[in-house]
């Protein structure tokens, strides 16, 4: 995976999940909602980086 969608990657899920902490003290549920998007971006991250080492091979990185 590049270093440019790898920072993404994590930059976003920081922002997720700092939001849901945020969140937590004004609205349960929306705490929730934004805690499980955060997981599911860090494995779509993890998806990707899976997709592209089969393609390129391990040591492509």
């Amino acid at each position: 995976m590049s270093k440019g969608l790898s920072l993404w990657f994590a930059s976003s899920s920081i922002f997720l999940l700092g939001a849901a902490g945020i969140s937590i003290s004004y609205n349960g549920w929306l705490a929730l909602l934004l805690g499980v998007i955060a997981i599911c971006n860090i494995g779509w991250g993890f998806v990707i980086k899976a997709k592209k080492n089969r393609v390129n091979g391990p040591e492509a990185e």
